[in-house]
């Protein structure tokens, strides 16, 4: 067991050591994102002229919904699926294919790596550029902020056991861009990082808070507001939870499916 999780982890050291040499593009993603967090600002203190509360958020609550979404999404976000897929359209994927390790544990394994320099070298940069910049809120308890940091790190795994299944699409259509693309703009969307699930209508709100989505975004920003607490904050954290066994579990199986008869070109 010790010798498995040492190969797993130096797969985790590799990857945060390979992101280091491209380094550059994470300081202009920190502008990238500071300006993200600029249009999403000015747009709801407009709408906030209006009225001082709107769907049960005021506009600090909504300022620090923006500022510190954008930030935790900045540290679980990954390209797990589009390495997949150029692997398979450069036809790289046989390597992995014969190396003696799990590819499921080996791509998590990479991504935790490269979400620790994230972490270091692009999420904190974002969180310190818009404390300054803009009135965001410390977590509405200690409590609160230490369920956000697990849960955070719950989103990560959800979001990269995501990325594995679309990814794994590729060994049996290898053209997976307009899935990609698709997957991106439903993440988008119905993680709540765009809109807060409070502004859909509650019938609808309830269907999507089983689903994985809500539980990148939406779910910390509410654990970090105090909007989850007591039992309704354990609750969401066991679905984040299950949700990581189900997509584990679903990422297996398909993998296993996947590469039962595989052809790759030239090899």
């Amino acid at each position: 067991m010790k010798s498995r999780l040492l190969t797993y982890f130096e797969f985790a050291r590799v990857a945060f050591l390979k992101t280091l040499a491209y380094r550059l593009r994470y300081f202009t993603g920190i502008l990238t994102y500071a300006v993200n967090v600029s249009v999403y600002y000015f747009i709801w203190r407009a709408i906030y002229s209006a009225s001082p509360r709107v769907a049960g958020y005021d506009l600090a609550q909504m300022t620090t919904y923006v500022a510190v979404g954008w930030t935790i999404r900045s540290f679980y976000f990954n390209n797990i699926d589009r390495e997949m897929a150029a692997e398979v359209i450069e036809e790289r994927i046989a390597i992995n294919l014969i190396k003696p390790v799990d590819a499921q544990l080996m791509y998590v394994s990479q991504t935790a790596g490269e979400s620790c320099f994230r972490f270091l070298m692009f999420t904190l940069p974002i969180a310190l550029l818009l404390l300054v910049v803009y009135p965001v809120r410390p977590p509405a308890t200690a409590t609160a902020g230490a369920a956000f940091a697990l849960s955070s790190i719950f989103a990560l795994l959800i979001f990269a056991l995501i990325n594995f299944l679309v990814g794994t699409m590729a060994l049996q259509i290898q053209s997976i861009m307009g899935v990609i693309r698709a997957k991106y703009f439903i993440v988008e969307f119905l993680s709540g990082l765009l809109l807060p699930l409070g502004f859909f209508p509650e019938k609808v709100r309830r269907v999507l808070l089983f689903l994985p989505f809500p539980h990148l975004s939406y779910t910390p920003l509410e654990i970090y507001l105090g909007r989850l607490r007591g039992v309704a904050l354990v609750g969401n954290l066991a679905l984040q939870v299950a949700w990581i066994a189900v997509l584990f579990a679903a990422g297996r199986l398909y993998w296993r499916l996947a590469t039962r008869r595989l052809s790759i070109q030239g090899g």
